[in-house]
Parts: structure tokens; sequence; C-alpha cells
């Protein structure tokens, strides 16, 4: 993607955040199309492309996106199934951004819905049956323990600096209507530290919970949006994705993430700094993860992290906001639709739509996402986009 102002975002919808709602991935699919249609004043007939992120109630199919369209009732000339996970929604606006320019479609819609609390179908498979379920590393917070063990290990680790992310963003999720309703109590330091620890040294309070919902975003050209009677837009100037960093190492070093690696090429594709940023909506299975993107993209330097976070006023009224509509640890993850929870929430501000939350200058925003958990590795997909009012 190159840093030309010609592809927009021109709208964006979400279903609120539920657990165990009763709820099929088509059925909240439809909801967040209902609900961009209604925002954007569009015509049905007038989508010709489709982005769907593969979720984790319905991945057995295979031919989920092909099933998606006929629930929706569209039939597009551009079909893409994404399977990076959170990084699945950045990463739809990109290749839809490259489809539009190829002349494959004129509109797309990406959308992720998922309902793993209400059925959880999926099987990693890989290595995992033979090497890491036996051995009991039970899923994601088992092995963010061993990486933050390991970040502790190298660069030490304050665990107030934890408690500051995971209390921002839950003061955060009391204005954000969609947010889980059991999430909507603040939260204190005191409460943090006191929450049970789940693989040491991670804590309840730097987890996220699987709930179900969804999230729809309309992605077509500057042109298209005017001539739709489209007003409201913004623009991804810039996006980098990385899958596998350093997979030529037997024993990488885990705390190295593919952001250190991509965070160069996204700045100079948009021609921002971090220092230019006005919001961060990063991608927070857990907390930890917060902590080193703050690094990985130079607002501190690496294994500052800690001091950065207890320095930095990271409400939506501060110097850097972080997770304005609580993000995915206060606003539940809607399974793998959650990398479009922090990219709505991006694009929401930007619209000057965050309410009780709003930023007061919210002209760009940094998103990013992860795919999938390995074990003794950094995840596996990072993926970040600039969007530029």
């Amino acid at each position: 993607m190159s840093s030309k102002r010609d592809i927009v975002i021109a709208g964006y919808s979400e279903t609120a955040i539920d657990y165990k709602s009763g709820r099929s991935a088509y059925d909240l699919g439809g909801e967040a199309l209902a609900k961009l249609l209604a925002a954007t004043g569009i015509e049905k007939d007038a989508i010709d492309g489709l982005a769907v992120t593969a979720p984790l109630s319905e991945c057995p199919n295979p031919f989920f996106a092909v099933y998606m369209t006929e629930a929706l009732g569209l039939t597009p000339t551009w079909l893409n199934y994404g399977g990076t996970g959170g990084c699945s929604a950045t990463g739809g606006v990109a290749r839809a951004a490259s489809a539009i320019r190829d002349g494959l479609c004129e509109v797309v819609v990406v959308l992720s819905a998922d309902a793993p609390s209400t059925s959880w179908r999926a099987n990693y498979g890989a290595y995992r049956g033979e090497f890491q379920d036996p051995p009991g590393v039970q899923g994601p917070p088992a092995t963010f323990g061993l990486l933050m063990s390991r970040y502790k290990h190298q660069y030490g680790l304050k665990s107030d600096a934890l408690g500051k992310i995971a209390i921002t963003q839950r003061e955060h999720a009391l204005h954000n209507d969609n947010a889980y309703a059991k999430f909507k109590t603040p939260i204190t330091m005191d409460d943090y530290n006191k929450s049970r620890v789940i693989a040491d040294p991670l804590r309840l309070l730097d987890c996220v919970m699987f709930c179900d919902g969804a999230n729809a975003f309309l992605v077509t050209s500057e042109a298209k949006a005017k001539s739709l009677g489209i007003s409201k837009m913004v623009y991804p100037t810039a996006y980098a994705e990385i899958t596998n960093v350093n997979g030529n190492q037997s024993c990488p070093d885990i705390t190295e993430t593919g952001f250190s690696k991509i965070a160069p090429k996204l700045y100079k594709q948009s021609g921002l700094g971090a220092k230019d940023i006005k919001m961060f909506q990063p991608y927070d299975d857990f907390t930890i993860a917060v902590m080193m993107k703050f690094e990985d993209f130079g607002f501190c330097k690496r294994g500052q992290g800690s001091d950065f976070t207890l320095d930095t006023d990271l409400s939506f009224k501060g110097t850097l906001p972080l997770n304005t509509g609580g993000g995915q640890i206060s606003a539940g993850q809607p399974g793998l639709a959650s990398g479009g929870l922090n990219l709505a929430e991006a694009v929401r501000q930007m619209f000057g739509e965050g309410g009780g939350r709003q930023v007061a200058n919210p002209s760009n925003a940094l998103i990013t996402g992860i795919g999938v958990i390995p074990y003794a590795r950094n995840w596996g997909t990072s993926a970040a986009m600039i969007l530029e009012a």
C-alpha cells in the first residue's frame, strides 16, 4: 500500500459484545452489515467486494466466506477470506484497497463476525496435538505468561505499569455502549494486584475474555464515496505486516516482535513518526503486548516500556490516548473479529463520534493486529495501519 490518498474507509459499524449470546457468525455479520448500510446510507447492491475474517466458531467450514455472501444476499466480484486472526481486519482493508486499485471491485465491505463463546469449533492442528497440548500449555494465557517471564528476565517488568494499562482501558470502556456489560465496572490498582495469577506472572486482569460480536467497514475510492453521497471518511495511508518473524531461527528471542520489523516501513509510508501519533489503538489480547508495542513503535526504547507507561497520560484526554473504547481487555474479545474492534474505535474517533471518550484532536491513529500465539515464539502475524483524516 502506498501513501496515496485515493482509498478511504467511508463507514464502520459494530454490534454489541456479548458472552454466550446464542447467535451465529452469520447472524452477527448480518447485523453488522445492516448497521453499516444504515450508517452510510448506501444500497446493498452497491457492494461488489467482500473481505471476511475466518471465525473460530465456523472455521471447520472451508466455504464460510462463500456462505456468508449467501447469508447477506451479496454477489461480489471479489472475495477475500482472511486467516490471520486479529490482523484480518486491517489486512482486509489493505487487500480491498489493492483490489479496488486493480479494478476488481469498487465498493468493499470488510466484515469480521465470530461467536466463540457460544460455539468453539477451532482445531489448531499442526504440531500442537503432538508437542504442545499434551504438556498442558493451556492456550494463549500460558504462552503469554512465558513471554512475560522472558521479558521480565531480560528487561525488568513493573506490574503497576501493566495495571495502569488495564485500569485506563477499563475507564474508557465505561463510556462504550458496545462493551460487554460485565466489564462496565471501574477497577483499581488494588483490584489488579489481587486478581488471581493465571500463568505466572500473568494475572486475570491482564487477559481478554472470549465473547461474541461483529464489525464491518466500507472501503472504496474517495471519488466513489463522494458519488455515493458519503462525507465522512478517513484515509489508510500506511499498512505493513509480517508473519513468522525470525522464522529461520530455531530458538529466536521471543521478546522480539514483528512490529519491530514493520514499524519503520509504516512510518516511512505515512511520513509520520511516533511523536506525530494522536492516538494508539493496539491489539490488546494481553497487557504485555500493549507495553511491548510502545517500544516497537518508538514511543520509548526497548526495555523502557514500564517507565513509559507509568510516566504517560494514556487516557482519552492524555498525550497518547490508548484504546479509547476499552480495547478487547475491557470491552470483550469477539473471537477473531477482535482485530476490527480496535479499528472501529479508531474510525469512530476520527469521525468525531467518540461521545464521552472523544479525543480532542483525532487527526490520525495507529492501529495494530496480532494473529495466533505459537509456543516458544513471538506471536505469528503482526500487522499495523495508520489512518489519517
